[in-house]
């Protein structure tokens, strides 16, 4: 029988996948699990130069396991979490200056943990990332724009 994952490892399995995911998009990550007094950023990726043409994507990334009850991480991203990121965004950009005129959102990436043989199996191998012979992580949805975030 597979080991039991913690949260903390399924939720770095599952920035893991996003990640990938976005690269194979042309996105590269700038930073991962940046911490500041208002929390973290999950995924900091950029398209583009650090410059106004640039964007720069601050990714929430809710990784749930089988039989979850908030609709995949989506309903944990409420009014006091969008103000907090928005806050951390906000000092990423003050420690990075070269970001300072690119376009910035904030998305969200829903992540869940399947069992093999599911008849829902998502074809897509981009969006998906084995745990092991009986379980795998998959994309589930991806939200550009999930939110915004406080004027700059």
């Amino acid at each position: 029988m597979p080991a039991e994952l913690s949260k903390t490892e399924l939720g770095n399995l599952g920035e893991t996948l996003v990640a990938n995911w976005l690269q194979a998009q042309g996105w590269r990550q700038c930073d991962r699990q940046w911490h500041c007094r208002w929390g973290e950023l999950d995924l900091v990726m950029a398209h583009g130069p650090a410059n106004g043409s640039g964007q720069l994507a601050f990714v929430e990334v809710k990784t749930r396991s089988q039989g979850n009850w908030d609709a995949y991480g989506l309903m944990a991203i409420t009014r006091s979490k969008q103000s907090k990121l928005g806050k951390a965004a906000q000092l990423y950009l003050l420690k990075h200056p070269q970001w300072a005129e690119a376009t910035c959102r904030f998305d969200v990436a829903l992540v869940a943990c399947r069992h093999r043989g599911r008849s829902a199996d998502v074809p897509d191998p981009a969006r998906q990332l084995p745990i092991d012979d009986r379980r795998y992580l998959v994309l589930q949805d991806y939200i550009d724009n999930a939110f915004d975030g406080p004027s700059r």
